[in-house]
């Protein structure tokens, strides 16, 4: 029997080929004059999609029209507000419903619970092509289904911020949001996702960009201070501070909501939702990496640590020999 193996060099290029067309399709005009479209950006695993749910369900609560949108391939943005089921995504259902002959319609992928309308654009199967790719495939989608006449208050779009490249930078590179709010905690590789993302926005208005950072939202904080410290560092606000309370931590693994004024947290999430309105999109002012690293205890970032430049010799090996020189040597005269 014969293996059909395709040619994985032929394939790495239409993967490369992917990833760099042009982005030039994505209309970026507002939906509505009033609606407010926010990015949230993090670190992945830093706690994006809890905040993201309890903040929705806050300002449903609060009499505003939420559309959550989740941007991130591995489609999780929605889980906690579904009680763990899974979304089925714009990128799936799309494909499934070409295969049939079918055209998609808004009740095959936006569903609602608690007043929040929310969706997952999903993304491709590992090594099958480009997750930023596969996010602006979703926005085109959107587009067909009628975004830019949607009347909601609030459109949330929970973005990966470990890469700002390709579809993963759309809201800023596109001006496609107004604003972006930054989630963190006090941890240096949260945090340097966090400044990436700011050395993005600043590095877009230079340009002629719009989108600014409208603040930081401190999770799982331990009282270590050194978010604070770095939205201080970059001009930005700090909007919330979440503590790294096991009562939130149990309720968020059982998938429960605790966005609400029915709960003890609901105070916290309410005065998040107050601040994410009006909190105005400003410039950010980006740290170097040891302006980064200043941030922290020199012992625990290797702060204190001195470059030792390597030399050829360190570089052959068993195989360093003396090397003839080629510096001109004068006779005394």
């Amino acid at each position: 029997m014969t293996l059909d193996v395709p040619n994985l060099k032929d394939m790495d290029q239409r993967l490369r080929d992917e990833a760099h067309e042009p982005l030039d399709e994505i209309h970026t005009a507002p939906p509505t004059k009033k609606t407010q479209i926010i990015a949230i950006y993090g670190k992945g695993g830093i706690g994006k999609s809890f905040t993201l749910a309890n903040l929705s369900c806050m300002m449903a609560e609060q009499g505003k029209r939420v559309l959550l949108i989740g941007c991130d391939p591995k489609s999780d943005t929605t889980s906690l507000l579904f009680g763990g089921k899974a979304c089925p995504t714009i990128i799936q259902t799309s494909s499934e419903k070409k295969l049939a002959g079918e055209e998609v319609k808004i009740g095959d992928v936006c569903f609602k619970r608690n007043g929040v309308f929310a969706m997952e654009l999903g993304g491709p199967e590992v090594g099958r092509g480009c997750g930023g790719r596969g996010i602006i495939h979703g926005f085109e989608l959107l587009e067909k289904l009628g975004f830019h006449d949607w009347d909601f208050d609030y459109v949330l779009l929970d973005f990966l911020g470990d890469v700002v490249c390709g579809g993963f930078g759309l809201p800023i590179a596109r001006d496609m949001a107004q604003k972006v709010i930054l989630v963190a905690s006090n941890d240096l590789q949260s945090l340097y996702v966090a400044n990436n993302v700011c050395s993005a926005v600043e590095y877009f208005r230079r340009l002629g960009g719009n989108v600014g950072v409208a603040g930081l939202v401190i999770n799982k904080d331990d009282g270590t201070g050194e978010a604070q410290a770095f939205a201080q560092s970059v001009n930005i606000p700090v909007l919330a501070a979440i503590p790294a309370d096991d009562d939130l931590r149990k309720k968020s693994a059982n998938y429960q909501i605790v966005g609400t004024a029915a709960g003890p947290w609901g105070a916290l999430f309410a005065g998040l939702s107050d601040a994410v309105g009006v909190a105005p999109p400003v410039r950010p002012a980006p740290l170097s990496q040891d302006g980064l690293l200043a941030l922290f205890d020199s012992k625990d970032t290797g702060g204190d640590v001195t470059l030792e430049p390597a030399t050829d010799a360190d570089m052959r090996g068993k195989y360093a020999k003396p090397q003839k020189s080629l510096e001109v040597v004068y006779d005394d005269v």
